[in-house]
């Protein structure tokens, strides 16, 4: 193989492992929540969430359409 051939394979598995490393940290994902596994479950916290509230404070349970995870856990009707 070329120095060519192997900077262009090099190249493309950096860029396709930058992807997935942006994938897994969700940064193209445009819900206004992130899943956060905790044990047995998972927790559905807000983008903006206000780090003095722990985690046990946020639900389990995806929020409906129409409904909001405010920055302290408590859901509310949008």
């Amino acid at each position: 193989m070329s120095k060519t051939a192997k900077r262009v394979f090099i190249g493309v598995v950096a860029v396709a492992g930058a992807l997935a490393l942006a994938d897994a940290l969700h940064v193209f994902d445009e819900a206004p929540y992130i899943e956060v596994p905790h044990g047995s479950h998972i927790h559905y916290v807000p983008r903006d969430r206000d780090p003095q509230y722990p985690l046990e404070n946020f639900p389990t349970a995806k929020p409906r359409p129409g409904e909001r995870i405010m920055p302290d856990g408590t859901v509310v009707r949008e």
